[in-house]
């Protein structure tokens, strides 16, 4: 007893003399969505779906996109120990809510297999300046992306949003992550499934990922960044049913942003190429994580031939208190492990195709007729090329009189309530083929759009 009693003596004590102290003790709530309603005036039944061609996702403008909402809690504290500096810690989570079938709010059912979906793709917590150092980590999932083509809702370059851990030192960064895996076989290719002989479930094969950026700066704000990543696959053990043989992918890539003056301030250029190679090929559907690998695989069922290459041009120009203009171009050409052009069958038995090209422009122009009323207008011209198939095309046209509540002449300035009215014309092979979900429904060479939408960011 006596024993007991020292040894809860001697923690009390070491936990007096350590004075931790929690202080700044806050709570955010931040959110960001889009919702409205809308319909396509030619379309069957004036059912609204979205223009853009498939297999790009938003790529090619998002006015007309599907309504979300993402709600951000979180916690933010300093705990001061002795003299030393603070370190700043969160923990933040995020919870979004979508529907793949309409609307999804107010008296909507969403009791269907396409209906209300919930995913949780944050929860994580970072500490930054360490002790007052320049170190920083997190661990967790996490949102960790940098630059985006905004109207594209495009994440390029390093996007690096998944489950894992890293650690930060002033311009460097090291991640390992270990992007979570399902068997679905559409958006995420290389997911499957390894049953293990008497086990009652099956297993998922993990990927593991090693990222290391490094960002110089340079004279007048302008920013060099490069990045390299390791992919790993681990083969399937001697137990499972079905034999996979390990595999590997490296990436690379550079991005150069440059801030520079105009008439009014916030303009800048950014470009960037990134090339993978074997499982680290990814991405497609508008998605650029580098782990979502693309195509099939060869005769031993790896992607040592596989690669993809992408170069992105972003700009913004605020040219005087009346104008702004931001503009984009993507282009990317992807192969996947088999040799072939066209199509393969993957490891399910679903034929794939092997081989793609997107090339994106667009532009968005932004008329400040008051502080608090502006006009956007958007145009995109999009380009779709799946295996040995011809091009499907696609030119889109976007007219939004805008109120901005917050009466800031910004490009970014939010929130928007928008009165949009959009029009596209494909190509004759993305009409006859149903190369996107309007299409699908409405075999036409014209597509159209009327809505009033909202858009928010709030932290």
């Amino acid at each position: 007893m006596k024993k007991a009693i020292a040894i809860l003596l001697l923690f009390s004590a070491m936990f007096s003399n350590a004075q931790v102290v929690i202080t700044n003790s806050n709570f955010s709530m931040g959110t960001t969505g889009r919702i409205g309603v809308g319909l396509s005036p030619n379309g069957e039944g004036n059912q609204w779906r979205p223009l853009n061609l498939s297999g790009q996702g938003s790529l090619g403008g998002r006015m007309e996109q599907t309504d979300y909402i993402d709600i951000l809690p979180a916690f933010h504290f300093s705990p001061k120990i002795l003299d030393k500096d603070s370190t700043n810690i969160t923990f933040q989570m995020r919870l979004g809510m979508y529907s793949n079938n309409g609307q999804f709010i107010g008296n909507a059912s969403s009791r269907t297999d396409n209906g209300l979906t919930f995913i949780l793709p944050e929860a994580y917590v970072e500490a930054t300046n360490i002790m007052g150092s320049k170190w920083s980590a997190w661990a967790g999932s996490r949102f960790r992306r940098y630059d985006d083509i905004h109207i594209s809702d495009y994440f390029y370059f390093d996007d690096h949003s998944a489950q894992g851990f890293g650690v930060s030192h002033k311009n460097t960064e090291l991640t390992m992550l270990m992007p979570a895996s399902s068997n679905t076989g559409s958006i995420f290719p290389y997911n499957y499934e390894v049953t293990v002989a008497g086990a009652t479930n099956s297993a998922i094969r993990q990927r593991m990922v090693w990222i290391g950026e490094h960002s110089f700066k340079l004279k007048n704000n302008n920013t060099i960044k490069l990045l390299g990543e390791f992919h790993h696959v681990s083969s399937s053990s001697d137990e499972a049913s079905i034999k996979y043989a390990a595999d590997n992918g490296w990436v690379a890539g550079i991005k150069y942003n440059s801030p520079f003056k105009t008439a009014m301030p916030g303009s800048f250029n950014q470009i960037s190429a990134r090339y993978g190679s074997g499982i680290a090929n990814g991405g497609d559907n508008g998605n650029t994580f580098t782990w979502a690998t693309y195509g099939a695989p060869d005769e031993q069922g790896k992607y040592n031939s596989a690669y993809s290459f992408t170069m992105v041009e972003h700009f913004l120009l605020n040219v005087s208190k009346k104008i702004s203009i931001n503009g984009y171009g993507v282009f990317t050409r992807s192969k996947g492990g088999s040799s072939s052009t066209n199509k393969d069958t993957y490891f399910d038995g679903i034929e794939l195709y092997n081989q793609k090209t997107d090339f994106v422009v667009g532009m968005r122009n932004f008329y400040y007729v008051t502080d608090w009323f502006h006009i956007l207008q958007e145009l995109h011209y999009a380009v779709r090329k799946d295996g040995d198939n011809p091009e499907a095309r696609m030119v889109k046209f976007s007219l939004a009189p805008t109120i901005v509540p917050l009466g800031k002449r910004d490009p970014w300035s939010r929130p928007h309530i928008r009165l949009v009215y959009t029009v596209a014309r494909y190509n004759d092979f993305a009409r006859d083929n149903n190369y996107s979900s309007f299409l699908q429904a409405n075999q036409k060479q014209w597509g159209s759009y009327i809505g009033v939408k909202t858009e928010w960011w709030l932290f």
